[in-house]
């Protein structure tokens, strides 16, 4: 699920501020960057981020800001001043006039430039843990709003799949109708009416109608919604146990699907399961 949580802290000589963004996905994806004076904790910090956030892409920036008269880096002038004049002898010796490009080549060689490794001290270290906590505070925040409003429209969608199933019964009658007449049809082109045994017709008319009856379907279908709504009041994580509900709500809704034989009644499967689609995207933000 997508995410971002920013938490600043302020030390003696810089100011460090803690980003932490998040995007869904079926693995832990951790991307830690840290200046280097951070680099021994690493650790520490990944399994924090473990502990908390179970799966995702996750890309954690430290952002450094050294205050007024405080520089990260620092030219190695004694070096510079070697390298210099060891190159311009050299390039005398070649016959070579370019001093601009001279010192250009001659910072970029090693130690030209350090950087200050100051590794943070036990107390400075315990106010980067405490940002860094509330960067991740922030960030479930976020995910927490955001995960009930994604919760808000899955139930949206599970309560308009109920509805739409409500909305069959009238086009069951109208079926019932059409089997029956059409049926009659049938007969009368190879009988005469006074021929008709009517309790024979009625007979085959429940055969047929109960190779197309959706009542168990229909029930199944009430029950595994319900049960989905269930499912995503739980308090822990349903993401995976959501996606087994909603294959057997799509399961239920094919076979009625399947048992149609009427126009109304296959536009209304083709609505609920557009709704459940809707619902699988959803549920891939869902841990």
């Amino acid at each position: 699920m997508t995410g971002f949580g920013r938490a600043t802290c302020e030390l003696a000589d810089k100011v460090i501020a803690i980003e932490i963004k998040t995007l869904n996905s079926k693995q832990l994806d951790l991307n830690l960057r840290l200046p280097a004076l951070f680099r021994e904790k690493e650790m520490d910090l990944r399994n924090e981020l473990v502990n908390r956030v179970k799966r995702g892409k996750i890309d954690v920036n430290f952002n450094v800001d050294y205050k007024e008269g405080r520089q990260a880096i620092q030219i190695n002038e004694a070096a510079i001043i070697r390298y210099y004049q060891q190159l311009k002898a050299l390039s005398e010796q070649m016959g070579l006039k370019d001093p601009e490009s001279l010192l250009a080549a001659v910072i970029r060689l090693p130690d030209a430039v350090m950087t200050e490794k100051d590794i943070p001290d036990d107390e400075e270290w315990e106010k980067l843990l405490v940002t860094f906590t509330n960067a991740l505070d922030e960030l479930e925040k976020f995910r927490n709003q955001e995960g009930q409003a994604l919760a808000f429209d899955i139930l949206n969608r599970i309560n308009l799949i109920e509805t739409l199933l409500d909305r069959i019964e009238p086009f069951e009658k109208e079926r019932e109708n059409m089997l029956r007449s059409k049926l009659n049809s049938s007969l009368l082109e190879f009988t005469t009416p006074e021929y008709l045994d009517k309790n024979r017709f009625e007979q085959e008319l429940i055969y047929y109608l109960e190779k197309l009856d959706i009542s168990e379907e229909k029930t199944r279908l009430r029950h595994h919604c319900h049960y989905f709504a269930e499912v995503m009041k739980e308090p822990d994580q349903v993401g995976r146990k959501l996606g087994f509900v909603s294959q057997e709500i799509g399961r239920e809704i094919n076979t009625i699907g399947s048992k149609a034989n009427h126009s109304g009644i296959q536009k209304i499967v083709v609505m609920m399961k557009d709704e459940l689609e809707k619902i699988k995207e959803q549920l891939m933000n869902i841990l």
